[in-house]
């Protein structure tokens, strides 16, 4: 019995290991699949709205606007690899796509810390100008690959 659970023990930790170590392997897309607009709004919604509605909007766009914007040189979709683009996967490579990921993400951490404590003492309406300049600028990702033919 102790050398069946033993054997158990062993197979599952190899499994484990194993498995882990390939996630970390695996490549990494540029733009996060989880960074998104949900819903686009007109200024008659955005009126009918709290500010406190408005100020999660605002937060929702500029995370994408922070991570998202600064890559589409290389890509507007999500999930795309370094390695779909051609760019050889090497450890170097990869860093620099992680250190890029981490700092945007830093960037956006510090944002919102900011603009959670600033951002109540807006005006609505500028907040409401804001948020559909923002949707408006997104908006043109969908034709971004217009101004990329040759």
């Amino acid at each position: 019995m102790k050398t069946k659970l033993l054997v158990f023990c062993a197979i599952f930790f190899i499994t484990s290991s194993t498995l882990f170590s390939q996630k970390k392997n695996d490549p990494q897309g540029i733009i996060s699949q989880k960074v998104a607009i949900k819903k686009y709004h007109d200024r008659e919604e955005l009126d009918q709205m709290n500010k406190g509605q408005l100020l999660d909007l605002y937060i929702e766009r500029i995370e994408v606007i922070v991570k998202i914007l600064p890559n589409i040189a290389f890509t507007n979709k999500p999930g795309v690899t370094i390695q779909a683009l051609g760019i050889p996967d090497t450890k170097d490579h990869r860093k620099a796509l992680e250190e890029n990921i981490e700092a945007a993400s830093e960037y956006f951490d510090n944002t919102i810390e900011f603009q959670t404590k600033i951002l109540p003492y807006s005006d609505k309406t500028n907040l409401i100008a804001a948020i559909l300049f923002y949707e408006q600028t997104l908006k043109s990702l969908h034709t971004y690959n217009e101004f990329n033919e040759y």
